[in-house]
């Protein structure tokens, strides 16, 4: 599996997200819903579903619907896994505007490693687990930074 996400470009990527989005309000997407939400022509959209037929990802007949296989559907909630996580992260922690956070975490949840996306996934649930009833210091100090420019001082003691 992971050999065949390695060989998907970012677009390819974007269609199965895209893709599994519609199928969730739809059960079935079709090409002028893919192109649309892709901001493309169904040209193009049809030369994506061709590839991504050809690597097992999606079914699609000749002016039929489009729904993802087994393996699409689970690269495409890899993918939207990574873009939520990512989102909060860009949200909740650096206060990011939500539309400017969408578009990054799309950007980012493509080229984002194995590696740092599951330190990410931890640096969370250490969060919301140790920190249930508040927002950690650091966090009230940094929002502060952003509003003000101006460093909020530690007052505990350094240990030597």
């Amino acid at each position: 599996m992971e050999d065949i996400k390695e060989k998907l470009s970012p677009t390819m990527e974007d269609y199965l997200e895209i893709i599994s989005s519609i199928c969730k309000e739809n059960k079935v997407a079709r090409i002028g819903e893919i192109a649309k939400k892709m901001e493309v022509r169904n040209p193009s959209v049809n030369a994506a579903m061709k590839f991504l037929c050809e690597k097992e990802l999606v079914h699609h007949e000749k002016y039929g619907f489009v729904s993802l296989t087994n393996k699409g559907q689970k690269i495409a909630s890899e993918i939207q896994d990574k873009h939520d996580v990512l989102y909060k992260f860009l949200t909740e922690i650096l206060w990011i505007d939500k539309r400017i956070a969408d578009k990054d975490a799309c950007e980012m949840e493509h080229a984002i490693s194995k590696h740092t996306f599951t330190r990410l996934i931890k640096f969370f649930k250490f969060l919301e687990e140790g920190l249930v009833c508040c927002r950690p210091k650091l966090l009230q100090n940094f929002e502060t930074y952003l509003k003000t420019g101006e460093r909020v001082k530690c007052n505990c003691k350094k240990q030597e």
